[in-house]
């Protein structure tokens, strides 16, 4: 499991877009007026309630933008925490570190929220060989944050973009006029290390997907019967991708019917945040 965060310039870059929306160009006028600019304070990110934490890196960086060197790391991204542990401890300028405060607080709660999901549904298919992957609905310029979110929480990610893997969804299939015509397509456009996945919606079409080469097969909304016959039939000749209807509910049945995948869209785009907060001691 790849745990490294996501570059320095991509966290510096989504911070920087942060402050620069909550500071106008009039700045924090609350904190200015009343706060002496020479006030020094110490201050605790503290759980509100359980979860899985990531983010540590783009709290860091907010506090850090405003001028607050001293961020002690009490729980590290993927660590699981309870109500009232301590996540960070902040020492400096007690202007800086209100200014960042929400900033902070903000990328803090949100991606711990993602990993929290997903540790939920990786906990879930424990005992399983299915794999909890995310999609691409991600927050529009968070995606990079929140797929590293899903890793924090013990998932692992799908394709980053357009860009690095072919995916054939339905409406491709539509506008080429069929399975095979699109995986031949793509396979003659494309180089030999990229994967070609297809995404199907019934059985009917396993056998095009499958004679065709697909490397990767999706199984779209299918029930769990339905999923069953498909591994038994691939015969592991494909990886099949389960996604649809993927809850902490059903995911166990999921997994237990032999995919290699199962896809989850809510991990990034509804997971409940995570509700962090800041003490001043």
């Amino acid at each position: 499991m790849n745990l490294t965060s996501p570059p320095q310039h991509i966290i510096e870059a989504a911070i920087k877009q942060a402050l620069a929306e909550d500071l106008g160009d009039a700045g924090d006028i609350t904190t200015n007026a009343c706060i002496p600019h020479d006030a020094v304070t110490t201050a605790s990110i503290v759980a509100r309630k359980a979860g899985v934490i990531s983010g540590a890196p783009l709290a860091k960086s907010a506090f850090h933008l405003n001028g607050v060197d001293s961020f002690h790391v009490e729980k590290n991204d993927s660590e699981a925490v309870a109500p009232g542990d301590v996540i960070a401890t902040i020492e400096g300028p007690a202007r800086g570190i209100l200014t960042a405060e929400r900033v902070a607080l903000n990328f803090l709660g949100h991606l711990s929220g993602v990993a929290t999901a997903t540790s939920a549904l990786v906990k879930a298919v424990e005992g399983t060989n299915a794999k909890i992957v995310c999609t691409r609905k991600t927050t529009p310029g968070l995606r990079a944050l929140e797929k590293y979110a899903v890793r924090c929480g013990g998932g692992h990610n799908h394709r980053f973009g357009l860009y690095d893997a072919v995916m054939i969804k339905d409406n491709h299939i539509a506008a080429v006029g069929g399975i095979k015509k699109a995986i031949e397509a793509c396979r003659a456009a494309v180089g030999h290390m990229v994967k070609i996945e297809v995404e199907i919606d019934g059985l009917d079409q396993l056998d095009a997907a499958l004679s065709g080469g697909a490397d990767i097969i999706m199984l779209d909304n299918m029930a769990p019967d339905d999923m069953k016959k498909a591994v038994a039939e691939v015969k592991g000749r494909a990886v099949l991708e389960a996604s649809g209807n993927v809850t902490v509910q059903t995911v166990r049945a999921i997994a237990q019917t032999g995919v290699d995948i199962i896809s989850s869209g809510w991990i990034t785009h509804s997971a409940p945040g995570l509700d962090v907060g800041l003490d001043f001691h």
